[in-house]
């Protein structure tokens, strides 16, 4: 399957939403990272992540949302957040026994984002 996409081997469309269901599921239970969620639109958020990962990985679908510094500024993330977070994406690839070189790959198209998730809304791009 030497040919095969991350898209293919993760299962395309239908498998990566799996994985982001387990993955926001894992969110919303853990102590630290559940109250974020409070009030969130959960199914916008799964659609969006699943777009997200299926364009990461090479699939047709394409992330049309709010860029991901806007859409995280009302969200006070730390970077042990972060790490917490992705420590909860790898749980969830496991759980569907991603091979770990596909896991990391789907790991590093997330955390290319931590300094857009974690800036404020006074941040500016200037020195």
């Amino acid at each position: 399957m030497t040919g095969d996409t991350l898209y293919d081997r993760l299962g395309k469309k239908e498998g990566i939403r799996t994985v982001v269901d387990d993955f926001y599921n894992r969110l919303l239970a853990d102590a630290e990272l559940g109250p974020f969620f409070e009030g969130a639109d959960m199914e916008k958020l799964r659609r969006t992540q699943t777009d997200f990962l299926c364009e990461a990985a090479g699939g047709p679908e394409t992330y049309d949302a709010e860029p991901v510094r806007e859409a995280h500024f009302h969200l006070p993330f730390t970077p042990d957040h972060i790490k917490r977070a992705v420590e909860l994406l790898h749980d969830s690839l496991d759980a569907f026994d991603v091979p770990e070189e596909d896991a990391d790959a789907v790991v590093q198209a997330i955390a290319a984002y931590e300094e857009d998730l974690l800036a404020r809304p006074d941040d500016t791009d200037e020195e």
